[in-house]
């Protein structure tokens, strides 16, 4: 162990830790959930610090040397060279100072190596005399938690693609495939499975721009706000050269917030993100939910569809395939809208120049991003990609569902058809072997009005039917 000394006292800290005394006393203070930033949070810092660094080298606020040596510490922590070090619980003191003072430590430590120092000795690298120069955890979190949901959904976003081009590749695939559609789970008219799933791709493209939409807020930065977003301690040309340096850094499109006190006191972004990713989960729940309902069967169900068997399912019935797909994904979405509802609560919990709850807000909003990412990747390879389609399951019922006689409504009227179905209903026989039997249209008019194909799409009526019925 090594002592280090903070404005509360002297702390042990393990002798070879690049983190030091305040770390320590937030990892004996917050011993919560054992888990630890996200890796693409700690690159997010990483880079926020090496833009600051950039910035005050520039502007002459701190020695090159000392400058070179925190931007190589803040290089190797965006490589993940360090990320062991950054050892604070996701629940910590608000506002995040525990975690970002973890990342000062770390850049200190190693930059004081750098130079030729000793771990613990400060005396050229200082965690908040050079590394957090002109800036305060009050600017800096804000930041880079924004930044890590930015660089977190640039991983969710090809996910997306590729589940929506699986569902459209399904739309084409069966898109001859006549079947019955279903209204409050009842019948209704006939359409094409190729029709569903191709509407499910537009679902999840729809779902994607609206988080891209949203996080395009998140590239208003407020980084040289310091303490209550007025810049002090900081140069006046400071705020626009960081963000220009870590726009570079980063490769986002960023730009410095109009009004600093407004990036510093309003989290809505983060809010406006977390809403679109639950937006996300509750489209991918819907989703899942058709897919085990049209997999139901295989004897007693829906059984329109074969999803692939990945596992056996059941530790009594042998033979027996569930829908782990579809499960998972709904499963991994209900924790997406609880993270929501904590992001939601932490976004309205701010008071006067500062919110707080940023923590749980960063915390809440890249997990869901994580494990959305993780899940529909599977989901899309694992599943969409191997569904098959009950070709003569799918037709028996386009040819047997009662809403075939919708399409007899502008020839014979509403009652009439009506009145077809009840005897359907009643009797057990087809729609269409009823219309023949009242002879209320020709032989060829049948054949053409009740075709399932017929009514997948517009199209224009059989005039002369339609002439008899308004004569």
């Amino acid at each position: 162990m090594r002592k280090e000394k903070d404005s509360l006292g002297l702390v042990e800290v393990p002798a070879g830790a690049y983190y030091g005394a305040q770390t320590v006393r937030a990892v004996a203070n917050y011993p919560i959930s054992g888990m630890r930033a996200h890796p693409l949070l700690i690159r997010a810092f990483g880079m926020v610090k090496a833009a600051a660094a950039e910035a005050n080298k520039g502007l002459q606020l701190i020695e090159a040397d000392r400058a070179e040596a925190i931007l190589q510490s803040a290089q190797e922590v965006i490589a993940g060279k360090w990320d062991a070090e950054f050892v604070v619980d996701v629940f910590q003191a608000g506002a995040g100072v525990s975690f970002h003072m973890n990342v000062n430590e770390v850049l200190a430590n190693r930059a004081n190596q750098i130079l030729g120092g000793q771990l613990g000795a400060y005396d050229r690298v200082h965690p908040n005399d050079h590394v957090n120069y002109g800036q305060s955890t009050n600017d800096v979190f804000p930041t880079g938690m924004r930044l890590g949901a930015l660089l977190a959904l640039e991983t969710l976003y090809p996910v997306l693609d590729a589940l929506a081009a699986s569902f459209e590749s399904k739309g084409k695939e069966f898109h001859d495939i006549l079947k019955s559609g279903r209204t409050h789970l009842q019948d209704a008219v006939p359409m094409r499975l190729g029709q569903e799933f191709a509407a499910y791709a537009v679902a999840i493209r729809k779902a994607r721009a609206n988080i891209a939409h949203a996080a395009d807020v998140l590239r208003e930065l407020g980084l040289g706000g310091s303490a209550v977003g007025t810049g002090i301690n900081t140069h006046p040309d400071y705020r626009v050269q960081a963000v220009k340096n870590l726009a570079r850094i980063s490769g986002q499109k960023l730009t410095p917030a109009a009004d600093m006190r407004w990036a510093m006191q309003s989290n809505a972004c983060m809010g406006e993100v977390s809403a679109a990713l639950r937006s996300l989960a509750l489209e991918i729940i819907r989703i899942s939910n058709d897919l085990r309902l049209l997999a139901s069967g295989p004897n007693t169900g829906l059984a329109e569809i074969s999803l692939p068997s990945l596992q056996p399912g059941s530790s009594i019935m042998p033979g027996k395939i569930n829908p782990v797909m579809p499960e998972l994904a709904a499963m991994v979405s209900f924790q997406v809208i609880g993270n929501d509802t904590a992001v939601a609560y932490a976004v309205q919990a701010g008071q006067l120049e500062l919110n707080v709850m940023m923590p749980t807000m960063s915390h809440n909003v890249m997990q869901s991003i994580t494990i959305l990412t993780n899940m529909l990747g599977q989901f899309a390879h694992c599943c969409i990609r191997g569904i098959t389609a009950n070709v003569k399951r799918c037709e028996l019922y386009a040819q047997s569902t009662v809403s075939l006689a919708t399409a007899l409504n502008p020839y014979i009227g509403y009652a009439k058809a009506a009145e077809i179905v009840k005897e359907s209903v009643a009797t057990g026989r087809s729609i269409i072997k009823i219309a023949r039997e009242k002879k209320l249209l020709s032989e060829q008019e049948i054949a053409e009005i009740l075709d399932p194909a017929r009514m997948t799409e517009p199209q224009p009526p059989l005039d002369a039917a339609r002439r008899r019925f308004r004569d």
